[in-house]
């Protein structure tokens, strides 16, 4: 399907997919979701990808974003992820579970592509980080729309705690704590300073889960850079993925050419 993939996020609650058209950034089908197995070993989360593959019939390249640092298609990390995934090729993990191609890029980095591309970061210039709220702290971080890989901001020590920042301001940190979005908000905003000092950015965007109650906490965000949620909300992470894969399977042709 010419400029249309299927893109997947595969998230620490759940595995989301749908097919995309590149052309407008826009899900040209229902999101599909899976619950993500607990335990999430490999095999067990393979079969849970291929459950959406299936759904979709989709035989092609697949684009992926993964909760890991993730080089060459190998996880470098697993905090929000089965701890068997640290070291493992997560491409071809997957790729053997759905028999397709699958190239994968750390998820908070795929939804970030897509605000950057289609979203509130389109025409947005300098300095961007794209801050995903949900089991963890995601980031994506671009300078001139070009994207800076495997940030992981969200383990950052916050300034005077000695506490991982995803621990202390996260949507499961939240709920762990029956913390209301404003309560939360204050912690969120303590987060956003920290970063804000540190990377000195133009444009902060909120995405994830946590994004979709954005009016319920951005009266207490005091820092001076801009600040908004994701345009494309939870869609951003599958939309991204395909991006990715276009992009990253652009760039393996172009090689193999030259």
């Amino acid at each position: 399907m010419k400029g249309k993939y299927l893109g997947i996020d595969v998230g620490g609650s759940g595995i989301k997919g749908a097919i995309v058209d590149l052309k407008k950034g826009e899900l040209i089908t229902e999101r599909f979701r899976v619950p993500t197995p607990k335990p999430s070993l490999p095999s067990a989360l393979g079969e849970a990808f291929n459950e959406v593959v299936e759904h979709f019939q989709w035989n092609d390249v697949i684009g992926c974003g993964f909760p890991a640092i993730i080089k060459d298609g190998i996880s470098y990390s697993a905090s929000n992820i089965h701890k068997k995934w640290m070291g493992a090729n997560v491409s071809k993990i997957l790729g053997k579970a759905s028999g397709c191609k699958v190239l994968v890029s750390n998820d908070a980095d795929v939804a970030g592509l897509a605000e950057v591309h289609y979203g509130a970061g389109r025409n947005a210039t300098g300095t961007i980080l794209m801050i995903t709220i949900g089991s963890g702290l995601g980031s994506g971080l671009f300078i001139n729309g070009e994207l800076v890989p495997n940030s992981e901001l969200g383990h950052v020590y916050l300034k005077d705690m000695d506490i991982i920042a995803e621990r202390y301001a996260a949507d499961s940190a939240r709920k762990n704590e029956g913390l209301s979005w404003e309560e939360w908000g204050l912690r969120f905003d303590k987060y956003l300073r920290h970063i804000e000092f540190l990377f000195s950015p133009d444009l902060f965007i909120l995405g994830g889960g946590g994004s979709k109650k954005f009016d319920q906490f951005s009266h207490v965000l005091t820092c001076k850079t801009e600040t908004v949620p994701a345009e494309l909300k939870n869609h951003a992470g599958i939309i991204g993925a395909a991006y990715y894969a276009n992009k990253k399977k652009s760039l393996i042709l172009e090689s193999k050419t030259l």
